[in-house]
C-alpha cells in the first residue's frame, strides 16, 4: 500500500497582505502569508489527518524558502518540490477590504519556477497516492504544466485511484477564453469528481440550471458533480441520485477567498472515508462557512478535531 492518501501539484506563492485597507500603492505595512488554491487543498487535507505529497517547484531564494517551511509545518510531504536555480518564486500582493468585500489582488507568477513544473517530475511512488486532486490552475500557467495536468489525471484515473478537479478558472492566464473552456473541459472529463462553481460551470457548459451543468459533466464521464451556489449552499448529481444542501448560516463574513477551496477539502475527505455524496457535500459546505469568517486563505481550515461530530465519519 501506498504511504501517500492524497497526491496535490501546482504553484504556491508567497502572499503580502495588507495590514491596512485602501489602495495597494498607499499601504505601508504588509504580512507575509502563502497562497495557491492547490496547496491550500492539501493544507486543509494534511489538517485532518491525511498524508498528503505536495508537488511543485519554487525558486532558489528566500520566497522559496518561505513556501516550503510553512507547507512542512502545515504537515505536507515536500520532499518532491524541486528547487529551481534559474527562476524566481511567484508572490502576489492582496489588499485588506471591510467585512466580506472581495480583496484586490496582484499576481507576480509570469515565468516563475513553477510554470515550468514538467511531467519530468512524476515519479512512481508518486502515482501509488490514494488519490489525486487537480486544479485548473496549473494548466492555465504554462504548456508544460498543461502537458503534467493531463498526464498525472490520465496515469492516475488508469490505475483506478480516484480523481477530483475543481475549475478555478483563471481568465487572466490563458491565451482566450475559448482556450480556458476546451482545456478545462478536457481536463474535468478525466476527473471523478468534479467541483465547478455556478459561474464557472455556466461559462464551461453553456447551460445555466445546475442540473444541466451536472448532467453535462456526467456525460463526459464523471461518477459525480457538485456545484457551489455560494450562500444558496451547493447542488449535487451523480448517477443514482440528486439534490440542493443548504449553506451553513454564517453571522459574518470577514473574506470569501479560499471558500471554494474548503468546500474541495470536506467533500474530499468525506467521499475518501466512505461518506456518501450528500454527506460530503454537507461538510464541505461547514468547510466553506468556516474560511469565510477568517481573513486569510486557508486559515480557517479545521483539524480534525475541530469537525462537527455529524462530519466525522
Amino acid at each position: 500500500m501506498s504511504e501517500i492518501d492524497i497526491l496535490s501539484f501546482g504553484e504556491t506563492m508567497a502572499m503580502f497582505v495588507a495590514e491596512q485597507t485602501g489602495d495597494l500603492a498607499q499601504v505601508a505595512q504588509f504580512h507575509k502569508r502563502i497562497a495557491g488554491a492547490d496547496s491550500n487543498v492539501a493544507i486543509g487535507l494534511s489538517r485532518l489527518g491525511f498524508n498528503v505529497a505536495w508537488l511543485s517547484r519554487v525558486g532558489n531564494d528566500s520566497l522559496g524558502r518561505f513556501v516550503v517551511d510553512t507547507l512542512k509545518k502545515e504537515g505536507l510531504d515536500c520532499q518532491h518540490v524541486a528547487v529551481d536555480p534559474q527562476h524566481p518564486t511567484g508572490f502576489q500582493f492582496k489588499s485588506r477590504e471591510e467585512a466580506g468585500a472581495d480583496p484586490q489582488v496582484e499576481y507576480f507568477r509570469k515565468g516563475s519556477a513553477a510554470s515550468h513544473l514538467s511531467i519530468a517530475a512524476i515519479s512512481p511512488a508518486l502515482l501509488q497516492a490514494r488519490h489525486l486532486h487537480a486544479t485548473g490552475i496549473p494548466p492555465a500557467l504554462s504548456e508544460a504544466t498543461r502537458e503534467l495536468s493531463v498526464e498525472l489525471m490520465t496515469q492516475m484515473r488508469k490505475a483506478g485511484r480516484s480523481v477530483s478537479f475543481d475549475p478555478n478558472l483563471r481568465p487572466s492566464l490563458w491565451a482566450s477564453q475559448a482556450q480556458m473552456i476546451s482545456a478545462i473541459n478536457a481536463l474535468a472529463a478525466l476527473a471523478d469528481w468534479v467541483l465547478p462553481g455556478l459561474s464557472e460551470g455556466r461559462l464551461l457548459t453553456g447551460f445555466d440550471d445546475p442540473a444541466d451543468i451536472a448532467a453535462f459533466y456526467l456525460d463526459q464521464g464523471a461518477e459525480a458533480v457538485a456545484i457551489k451556489l455560494g450562500p444558496d449552499g451547493a447542488y449535487y448529481r451523480t448517477q443514482m441520485d440528486q439534490g440542493f444542501v443548504a449553506a451553513v448560516p454564517v453571522e459574518k463574513v470577514i473574506d470569501t477567498v479560499g471558500a471554494g477551496d474548503g468546500f474541495a477539502v470536506g467533500m474530499i475527505s468525506a467521499l475518501l472515508e466512505n461518506l456518501s455524496f450528500r454527506e460530503a457535500v454537507q461538510r464541505g459546505n461547514w468547510i466553506g462557512s468556516r474560511a469565510v469568517q477568517s481573513r486569510g486563505d486557508m486559515e480557517g481550515l479545521p483539524t480534525r478535531l475541530e469537525l462537527p461530530a455529524r462530519s466525522v465519519a
